[in-house]
């Protein structure tokens, strides 16, 4: 009769949950954090927390932002590095155009006049960026889409 040997799981599949109960701290980069704070606070209108030499820090609905300093020049990623998952993006999308914000147009995307693109799935999603040129959205979640738990 063979004798079975139990062993432990490997590390990996064993800390593959350790983060799903921690906060989320979201950060973007900046390279003027007086110009990031303004946006930020008060276009965007996200709750700011404090500000010290190196960040802006913002309370987005729970989640910690932190717009980071950078000393070099930086490329903004082009691509979406900070979204929002909204329930009427048509009205948040005019809201921000109020304020000043325009939204992107992407090439080979066919968004309406206002910029909202409609994914296969329903979402539609509208994107906009910061001073620094971070692409920034706003997702009005479809049917067939359901919000991350």
């Amino acid at each position: 009769m063979a004798s079975t040997v139990e062993t432990a799981p490997p590390r990996h599949v064993r800390s593959a949950t350790m983060l799903a109960s921690s906060e989320l701290v979201a950060f973007v980069p900046t390279t003027d954090l007086s110009r990031a704070r303004a946006f930020y606070e008060g276009v965007l209108g996200l709750r700011f927390v404090e500000e010290n030499p190196v960040a802006c820090v913002f309370d987005a609905d729970g989640t910690t932002l932190r717009v980071t300093l950078l000393d070099a020049v930086f490329s903004p990623a082009p691509y979406t590095v900070l979204g929002w998952v909204v329930a009427d993006v048509a009205a948040t999308v005019a809201d921000l155009t109020d304020v000043g914000v325009t939204t992107q147009r992407f090439e080979g995307m066919a968004q309406d006049d206002a910029g909202v693109w409609t994914a296969p799935g329903g979402a539609r999603v509208a994107w906009f960026k910061d001073p620094d040129g971070n692409v920034l959205s706003v997702t009005q979640l479809g049917a067939a889409t359901s919000a991350p738990s």
